[in-house]
């Protein structure tokens, strides 16, 4: 079963078994050596906030990775805002910072998980089984009235790179999202806000719309009002009604630039629909191409 989400309650405990004895602590039937807790606080439109929030406490140990700089790709006007990096690159980054292939690695932010769900899933595409978001990220953690601090990550050994394995997930291109306009093989689900879907407003592209034959569902009706998930059931009720019948494995998410679509991703697995892709580029590639059609509208 794919690991997905870890409690607050859950990770606190965890982190207090690290050390001695750690290797006897179990997330579901998976066996973890150690843990290591990654910030992944951002916000798109200041990209210094996400390090302002963390240098103004975190959880203990927990170290900030930068959705800009080390989780992005150089941009080239024509690979989307938030083209990802190569799996090597990725495998190099996780090693800098004690990752093997035996650790947990913990993701979390205070948006709801969409920034978390993107490295959580940037991992399982490295082939890193043991990853999983805090549930309620950064809130949930304050509100239970567990630790925080302003200290530095303690300095790890780093090991070699993280060599990518086997991929765990699997996504699509451009290319292949338009032949399947004229050809469709899968079902596009867009998980931007219903104003941008509908080409209403754009507060990030240059271009409003979206892909034609998309579908919406915009991440946040993912969440209780916690910022918690919603439940296995209620998610899988909700996620059976827009699919309509169609497989997990022909459904494809995209959204502004490939991180709130793996939102959507998330929680289908955490609703135990397995299997669906996630086109990374999404709109801010797709609008890039002036040749590509845009819809708007519902």
């Amino acid at each position: 079963m794919t690991m997905t989400l870890i409690s607050a309650a859950d990770l606190a405990g965890r982190l207090g078994a690290s050390g001695p004895g750690a290797s006897d602590v179990r997330v579901g039937d998976v066996r973890v050596g150690d843990v290591r807790v990654f910030d992944v606080r951002h916000d798109l439109t200041n990209h210094a906030a996400g390090r302002q929030a963390y240098d103004a406490g975190h959880i203990p140990g927990a170290r900030h990775l930068d959705h800009e700089t080390e989780l992005a790709a150089p941009r080239t006007g024509k690979n989307g805002r938030h083209p990802l990096p190569s799996r090597a690159e990725l495998g190099a980054l996780m090693a800098a910072h004690g990752v093997t292939p035996q650790t947990l690695v913990v993701a979390y932010d205070a948006s709801g998980g969409m920034y978390a769900a993107h490295l959580w899933w940037m991992l399982r595409w490295l082939g890193h089984e043991r990853v999983v978001v805090l549930n309620g990220g950064w809130q949930a953690w304050v509100a239970a009235g567990l630790p925080t601090t302003t200290d530095s990550a303690p300095a790890v050994q780093a090991g070699r790179p993280v060599e990518p394995g086997a991929p765990l997930v699997a996504s699509v291109d451009a290319q292949a999202v338009l032949d399947n306009i004229d050809q469709p093989a899968f079902t596009v689900i867009d998980a931007r806000a219903a104003n941008r879907y509908r080409g209403e407003v754009e507060p990030m592209d240059p271009v409003a719309g979206h892909i034609p034959g998309a579908l919406n569902r915009p991440n946040g009706e993912n969440l209780q009002a916690d910022g918690s998930f919603k439940s296995a059931d209620q998610l899988r009720a909700e996620f059976d009604g827009l699919l309509g019948g169609r497989e997990p494995g022909a459904i494809v998410h995209q959204c502004g630039s490939g991180i709130t679509a793996c939102h959507n991703l998330l929680a289908m697995e955490i609703a135990g629909l397995s299997g669906s892709r996630l086109y990374p580029g999404s709109w801010s590639e797709w609008c890039s191409d002036p040749s590509r059609p845009v819809a708007k509208g519902a």
